[in-house]
């Protein structure tokens, strides 16, 4: 049986010019919602999607961004992935409390249960209070699984893209601020993302290390 999954995987790879050709709104639209419904740790959905079309906004962050000079130009659609900062993700904050209550519906014991999981979880598993940044850097890898979940489902679809961290953080902090009305104190730049068809096909299959050299069993 053909796999049709691992055909888009070596499919994908990181476009750094697309052609003219645009995404339909309907495509895009489920690339988003790929991302949308991706799974993250404790189900708490720490992003937000920030679709960015307006070619003047766009070279504005071309300024900024040296690992999108290709990309921001030439994309059909491109995002910027915004991850919660601490003052969100923290275990007895308004969000979290409101993502348990009003989105999971968990009855009140349960509620409390799960807060108690997930404030061990902070304090004494992964030791995310010790700094803002330990739990900043916790949430946007969060964002990383919907960010490839939407690069495998568009490369399912025959769509290429590319993932960009190649940008000056405070800078793009004040765009998101100053330009696009973010309150950047709940959320912050974790990874951008652009999309469309690609111009030139890759000049060389994948190069990645064997699977010997990466995989080990334990029987």
């Amino acid at each position: 049986m053909k796999n049709k999954f691992m055909d888009a995987m070596i499919f994908r790879h990181a476009t750094k010019e697309f052609g003219e050709e645009k995404i339909s709104d309907k495509e895009f639209k489920d690339i988003l919602e790929i991302g949308r419904i991706s799974p993250s740790s404790f189900g708490f959905e720490p992003w937000k999607f920030v679709v960015v079309q307006n070619p003047v906004l766009r070279e504005k962050i071309k300024s900024f961004s040296w690992g999108a000079q290709g990309q921001l130009p030439t994309a059909s659609h491109f995002v910027i992935i915004l991850s919660r900062k601490e003052e969100s993700m923290k275990y007895d904050s308004e969000y979290i409390t409101h993502m348990i209550r009003d989105i999971k519906q968990m009855p009140e014991d349960i509620e409390k249960m799960y807060k108690g999981f997930y404030e061990k979880f902070q304090k004494e598993d992964f030791k995310l209070l010790q700094s803002d940044r330990a739990l900043n850097d916790w949430s946007s890898k969060q964002t990383y699984i919907a960010m490839a979940n939407m690069m495998t489902g568009a490369a399912f679809m025959g769509i290429d893209s590319c993932p960009i961290e190649g940008f000056d953080v405070e800078a793009i902090e004040l765009f998101l601020k100053d330009e696009l009305g973010v309150d950047t104190d709940k959320f912050g730049a974790s990874v951008m993302v652009a999309f469309g068809y690609r111009k030139n096909e890759p000049k060389r299959e994948k190069l990645r290390q064997s699977f010997e050299d990466i995989v080990t069993w334990y029987n």
